[in-house]
């Protein structure tokens, strides 16, 4: 007779099986430390309430997606994040992989852009173009976007310290090329809170930096009304080695942490908070991601809603990008990434992702190369149009599994979020070391596993053979670096030196007052001064952060 219940199933069946066959290991959990039993039903999800967790989709709680129709009225966005060498060598790689299908652009700045210094800096010396391109003047975005109109594209640009500048830049070229700023469409990711936690890309401190944030929130509600002026990132948070409950919390704690800001600066919640969005990691436990995404927007939903009294719908909306994870990618069997991206871009969908961007194999070595971006590309593809999953919309929404591990990992992030509010808040647990010293902790768990073999990396330590070499790896030439400093040279030469003095000036001006930076940014910019004078000026006013010491 078939058993009554799981505990009768587990005596009656499962037991006699398991004196005879052990399971090949003691304990299965996931990356947040979550049990996973050999089967799950009704009892393990018996406080299940599917019209308050569940729901439809495109109605609160927003659990199952965002749309009521996702990926059946339109796929997700595929980018590919991509940037190197100097802006004409980008802007080829661009225009190839619109060419090829890509359906928004994703930018990749190198480092000095990312942390504030010219390309003729002492501190980039080596490091131009190395992992992102060049940006140093206007001159250099408008190399950039060569025969890309941007009425016509969707941009995301990994830009935080410097996203000010990067946006003023970007709305400058769009009134060069003749778009009205408020038609352009993309995401300026924004999020420096995450740089202290994770990265580490950060110059000024933690509060100045907030205001600079929320002066991008208020000028473009007005000025760029379409365009995204936050991706809150989990992505970097998961890179550094974070369980997936973590980063969850950590994300969304950052979130709580902006938008209480907007509003101490007066905006109102229903003006800004319907273009905030996010950007999550992707990794290789299938299920334990695809809950991550799910606990992810219904939590934001209530937060939205519940703890800052959101009344507009767009505002409880957790829009967000996944990319697939960099951190999981082996330089030993390289082809094997392949495999992984795929699974991971399977989770995002699968997790009701609005864009993506997928790893290429070859990242454990260089910049991607062009094979191996295109490969990248055509999984995606292979993703949307070959196997049915954007046929219906949350196909794994109602399983047991899935289920359990999305109210699991929703009450892992909840317990976070509320420590982290009883050390005042995101800043001030930054300031402490909290999230740091949980992300450390995690990271060296993790790493131990592997190193113990308690946790299988295929081809790292088991299943080891030797590795062929990757034909065709991208290497950027050094020459790039001195045809980068002498277009700077020739710009600092052509440029109207008394206009760039007084727009610096200005903007010294606006920083040491309560004024909006961004129209002085955008003046800045517009008159030639350069990332590095721009951010010269900032340093003075507002200092430089120096990395928190946590143990």
């Amino acid at each position: 007779m078939p058993s009554k219940n799981k505990t009768e199933w587990q005596e009656t069946t499962l037991a006699p099986t398991l004196k005879r066959f052990p399971e090949r290991q003691e304990t299965f959990e996931t990356s947040s430390s979550i049990a996973i039993s050999p089967v799950y039903t009704p009892e393990d999800t018996s406080e299940f309430d599917y019209s308050a967790a569940l729901g439809y989709p495109g109605e609160y709680p927003f659990t199952r997606g965002i749309q009521p129709t996702m990926y059946r009225g339109r796929l997700w966005t595929m980018r590919q994040y991509a940037g190197f060498g100097t802006a004409e060598e980008s802007n080829k790689r661009y225009r190839y992989l619109l060419e090829q299908g890509q359906t928004g652009l994703s930018i990749a700045f190198q480092l000095p852009t990312q942390i504030g210094y010219d390309s003729d800096h002492p501190l980039a010396k080596g490091e131009v173009g190395k992992v992102g391109v060049a940006i140093d003047t206007l001159e250099d975005m408008e190399v950039l976007f060569k025969e890309i109109p941007l009425d016509k594209v969707s941009t995301s640009m990994t830009i935080n310290s410097t996203a000010p500048i990067l946006l003023a830049m970007y709305i400058a070229l769009a009134k060069k090329q003749g778009v009205d700023p408020a038609k352009l469409d993309g995401t300026i990711q924004n999020d420096v809170l995450k740089e202290y936690i994770a990265r580490g890309t950060h110059i000024f401190p933690p509060r100045p930096s907030m205001r600079l944030t929320t002066d991008i929130f208020a000028y473009c509600s007005k000025h760029v009304p379409r365009w995204n002026t936050i991706s809150i990132s989990g992505y970097h948070i998961r890179e550094a080695g974070s369980t997936a409950a973590q980063e969850i919390a950590f994300t969304l704690a950052n979130g709580i942490a902006y938008v209480q800001a907007a509003i101490d600066a007066g905006l109102d919640i229903d003006e800004f908070a319907g273009r905030i969005s996010f950007f999550f990691n992707s990794h290789n436990n299938l299920f334990e991601e695809v809950a991550k995404f799910r606990a992810a927007r219904r939590l934001w939903a209530k937060i939205m809603s519940q703890r800052f009294k959101a009344k507009d719908s767009r505002s409880m909306m957790l829009r967000f990008h996944t990319q697939t994870a960099g951190c999981t990618l082996t330089a030993q069997q390289p082809y094997n990434n392949i495999v992984r991206v795929a699974i991971q871009a399977l989770a995002a969908t699968l997790g009701g992702t609005q864009s993506l961007h997928t790893n290429s194999f070859d990242e454990a070595y260089a910049t991607p190369s062009q094979e191996a971006v295109t490969i990248a590309l055509r999984t995606q593809q292979l993703l949307a149009y070959e196997t049915g999953i954007a046929d219906a919309v949350d196909a794994l929404g109602g399983s047991y599994l899935i289920e359990f591990l999305t109210a699991a990992l929703e009450k892992q992030a909840v317990e976070y979020i509320e420590k982290i509010d009883k050390l005042g808040g995101a800043v001030a647990a930054i300031e402490q070391g909290f999230q740091q010293r949980e992300i450390q902790e995690s990271s060296y768990r993790q790493q131990k596993n592997v190193e113990e073999n308690r946790a299988t990396v295929v081809g790292v330590n088991k299943f080891v053979s030797p590795s062929p070499k990757i034909p065709g790896l991208l290497r950027v030439d050094p020459e790039l670096e001195k045809k980068q400093k002498e277009r700077l040279a020739q710009v600092r030469k052509n440029r109207d030196t008394d206009r760039v003095t007084k727009t610096l000036k200005n903007l010294e001006d606006a920083a040491r007052s309560q004024d909006n930076t961004m129209p002085t940014f955008i003046e800045c910019v517009e008159a030639y001064a350069s990332i590095g004078e721009i951010c010269d000026v900032l340093r003075k006013v507002f200092g430089t952060q120096k990395e928190y010491l946590v143990f």
